[in-house]
């Protein structure tokens, strides 16, 4: 036999019939396994930061409380930092997964808006997936401590808001408008670089035409309590701002309402009310206060008032006070910095021309324009400044102080009544003491020894009450009157004495008739009662020759 057919004999025995069942069962092995792996959604990884409540095999992942996803393996990440939680996800979820897609625990919470998360006390917690638009696909996330404010796509109006530190507001605060929420805090985060606080807010539909280019954010904390130099005021906002404070907003009055707000707008965060509406005034005139007198009481935001309307604020106290002063003014002035608002005058101007205000200012200045310091609450102390004009002050030669205009001042009117009683004390001390000291004393032994006198007297008044003879005297002008009063019913027109008294008269006015030609004669010739009386013969009548 050749070698070829050797050859053809052992192929055919290779070729044995025998080997195709095996074969078949390989590519039905290959085909299921096939099958299960193509029936697998993708695998992706979650990281938390505490796997509470997080079972592996156990712990759905759900969207729509529909099932999308199962969690495979709970492990700590290499550096111990956090866990690492592995998840298969169904078919149908590939689809969700991109980089806006947002994952969180759900389980019992108890926060402003209540209690939530109650269904998870029997069944456990489980895993919420909230799908995202975005069509860059994603397999690795990081699940949120707080479940989301609202969905990436929900109609509305996000915007940024910037802070200095010490802004107590918290992812999931809310956001109000004239006492009505509106909207969220979506997140707040520090800015280590720029040292400020970031924060997002979700304003949702159709609250959003609310928020435009001119609108003003403040801090909306649930009591506001101030005592200043404007006097006592409470404000209290809503209930939930109350127990854990929240982000308001308005435009303010001097302002006109602009234009509605773009999407991812930057705003700042003011502290207060009050400070969002100074923070309109953006056009503002900066002069110092060189002042002499005690700054105790005046504080940075204190108004500037021009006869009791406010023009201006005051920004800083003390001013850089280590900075070299004019040698014109008080080596030891306290400078304070303020800013002159023209726009408080008139909010519809947009642009201020500041140097027209400048030279009309100078004017001023030049027609007795003075600031001084007055107390605005006199309970607290707190101090404004006063602008007014004022006779016969020293004229103001024009200085400036560390690149900015002086405004001259004038001592205020503490500062004056301290003066008056200062030259008041110097004259009680100039006053010769010790002479009036003299007289007061020589004086007072005087009136000493006057009062001995009338002690004296009152102690002997005090002996002749007491003596008996003095208590008396009473019983004796009442028995004298008895007899007096005896004495003349005496004399009544019925009795004996008065008849005889009548009587007595008449005779006595008969006597005085019969006397009167005696007492004729005795005037006519005084020696009547030893001489006979002249017979003189009756004058007779004569003719004139």
């Amino acid at each position: 036999m050749s070698d070829p057919q050797r050859a053809e004999r052992r192929t055919q025995r290779s070729l044995s019939p025998i080997w195709i069942v095996p074969l078949v069962a390989v590519l039905i092995g290959a085909w299921m396994i096939y099958d299960n792996l193509s029936r697998l959604g993708p695998s992706i990884t979650l990281i938390i930061d505490n796997a509470e409540g997080i079972e592996a095999g156990k712990t759905l992942i759900k969207t729509r409380n529909v099932e999308v996803g199962r969690v495979e393996r709970v492990s700590l990440s290499d550096d111990l930092g956090h866990a690492v939680i592995s998840a298969r996800m169904s078919p149908q979820a590939e689809a969700m997964l991109n980089d806006d897609t947002r994952f969180w625990v759900v389980k019992p919470r108890i926060g402003r808006e209540g209690v939530s998360g109650l269904g998870t006390v029997l069944s456990g917690a489980y895993i919420q997936l909230l799908p995202g638009n975005s069509d860059q696909g994603r397999r690795e996330f990081t699940v949120l401590e707080q479940p989301p404010v609202a969905p990436p796509d929900a109609p509305g109006l996000r915007i940024n808001l910037v802070s200095q530190v010490g802004n107590a507001i918290s992812t999931g605060d809310p956001v109000t408008y004239q006492g009505y929420t509106v909207g969220r805090v979506e997140d707040s985060r520090f800015d280590p670089d720029k040292r400020e606080m970031r924060h997002l807010l979700y304003i949702q539909s159709p609250y959003d035409v609310l928020v435009t280019t001119t609108t003003r954010f403040w801090t909306g904390s649930g009591v506001d309590v101030r005592l200043d130099s404007q006097g006592f005021r409470v404000n209290v906002a809503s209930l939930e701002s109350l127990v854990g404070g929240g982000v308001t907003f308005g435009v303010p009055d001097n302002a006109a309402m602009g234009h509605k707000a773009k999407p991812g707008a930057t705003y700042v965060l003011f502290p207060d009310e009050d400070s969002a509406n100074e923070g309109s005034y953006e056009q503002y005139l900066e002069y110092v206060l060189l002042v002499d007198d005690t700054v105790r009481g005046l504080s940075p935001g204190a108004p500037v008032e021009y006869r009791g309307v406010r023009i201006g604020t005051v920004v800083s106290v003390p001013w850089n006070f280590t900075a070299p002063q004019p040698d014109s003014l008080s080596r030891f002035a306290i400078p304070v910095l303020i800013r002159i608002e023209p726009q408080r005058f008139d909010d519809s101007v947009e642009d201020i021309d500041t140097e027209d205000w400048y030279q009309r200012l100078d004017r001023m200045f030049g027609h007795g324009l003075r600031a001084s310091l007055k107390a605005g609450n006199l309970l607290t102390g707190a101090l404004f400044v006063d602008l007014n004009f004022h006779q016969d002050v020293v004229p103001f030669q024009r200085m400036s102080f560390v690149e900015r205009r002086v405004f001259p001042t004038t001592s205020g009117s503490f500062a004056q009544i301290e003066q008056k009683v200062s030259n008041l004390l110097d004259k009680f001390n100039n006053l010769e003491i010790e002479p009036i000291l003299g007289t007061l004393n020589a004086t007072l032994e005087s009136t000493r020894q006057t009062m001995e006198k009338v002690n004296g007297i009152a102690a002997s008044l005090d002996a002749l009450l007491a003596d008996p003879a003095t208590g008396q005297l009473p019983d004796n002008a009442n028995a004298t009157l008895r007899q007096l009063r005896d004495t003349l019913q005496g004399f009544g027109p019925d009795s004996q004495g008065y008849n005889e008294l009548t009587q007595t008269l008449s005779r006595l006015e008969k006597l005085m008739r019969d006397l009167q030609p005696v007492v004729r004669t005795l005037n006519d010739q005084p020696n009547a009662l030893i001489f006979d009386k002249k017979l003189t013969e009756d004058p007779q009548p004569r003719a004139a020759p």
